[in-house]
């Protein structure tokens, strides 16, 4: 008998069981107007937006790479857009110019002096100390790991002066030594960190099997662990490289005239000749291009690295 052939005791008959307002036919809910308007916005339009929105991000990239391209007379008189309907205006004269520069070509050299090394040896000492946490047993470990975590929130801008009293009683004030190590310095508390939560996401099986083959600690950190862990390792990488690279206030502090990197002689350029836009615009597209074309060299190990973490 049906819901509605039924009656009550009174004679009345029983109503029927309202039915959900947002229930379907299949009994599934219907989606919500959010829901609605990403599924319908998620094709063509989206990607529209997200091409939109990308064009306006690299526009200031484009600007300056077509500054660098035109001659002083043409940047005084006019914007780089003008190129657009006058390409005649290309001319590579100011990169002849900027060779010619003894301030910029130095600084480049002292640049990749203060970043190579800085990177290198974040790297290194990060991945041993990442292992050593992750996978080593000895006295203390859990609380120098929290000494390491706390030391990520100490702002740079706190260590200045204390840094700078003892790099000049040791004397490695204003040297390229003294901004090495202080980058390494604050670069290793998120190179440990990032590491040993990686490394300790190897099996445990695959390490008891290599140290069961005979391997020992050493043997089995660079056979073992640092491919597996060459995606984590590619991501500090690229990070620590792009920050030492773009760096101003610390070379500006520890650096001296003839280590000073190509930021803080941009700075310079800027203070002391603030209409040689000629040498400035091809200066800084070079200082903006290398980090660049380190960031697209390792794209592929550094989005490996992402997702491996976010998978994880």
């Amino acid at each position: 008998m049906s819901a509605e052939g039924t009656t009550t005791t009174d004679g009345s008959p029983v109503p029927a069981a309202p039915v959900p307002e947002r229930a379907t036919g299949t009994g599934r809910k219907r989606p919500s107007l959010a829901a609605r308007i990403a599924t319908r916005t998620g094709g063509g339009a989206l990607r529209v937006f997200l091409v939109l929105a990308a064009l306006f991000w690299l526009m200031p990239t484009v600007g300056l790479l077509l500054s660098s391209l035109r001659s002083p007379g043409d940047i005084a008189e006019s914007g780089w857009w003008e190129v657009l309907t006058a390409p005649a205006q290309l001319t590579t004269e100011n990169y002849s110019r900027l060779l010619e520069n003894e301030a910029i070509t130095d600084s480049l050299g002292s640049t990749l002096m203060i970043t190579v090394p800085s990177t290198v040896l974040v790297v290194v000492i990060g991945a041993l100390a990442g292992y050593a946490f992750a996978w080593m047993d000895f006295p203390g470990r859990d609380w120098w790991f929290m000494v390491v975590v706390g030391l990520l929130v100490v702002p740079v801008q706190v260590a200045l002066v204390p840094v700078s009293e003892l790099f000049g009683a040791v004397g490695i004030f204003e040297t390229t030594l003294g901004v090495v190590l202080f980058h390494v310095a604050f670069g290793l508390p998120f190179a440990i960190f990032l590491l040993r939560n990686f490394f300790a996401e190897i099996p445990r099986e695959l390490l008891e099997a290599a140290r069961l083959d005979g391997a020992g600690e050493v043997r089995l950190f660079t056979r073992v662990v640092m491919p597996l862990g060459g995606p984590a390792i590619a991501s500090l990488g690229i990070f620590q490289f792009l920050w030492v690279w773009n760096d101003m206030l610390v070379a500006l502090i520890f650096a001296d005239s003839e280590s000073a990197p190509i930021t803080v002689t941009l700075q310079q350029q800027v203070r002391q000749f603030g209409n040689n836009i000629d040498v400035l615009a091809p200066g800084a597209f070079v200082s903006m291009i290398i980090p660049l074309a380190v960031f697209f060299a390792f794209q592929r190990q550094f989005v490996s690295g992402v997702m491996a973490g976010a998978v994880k």
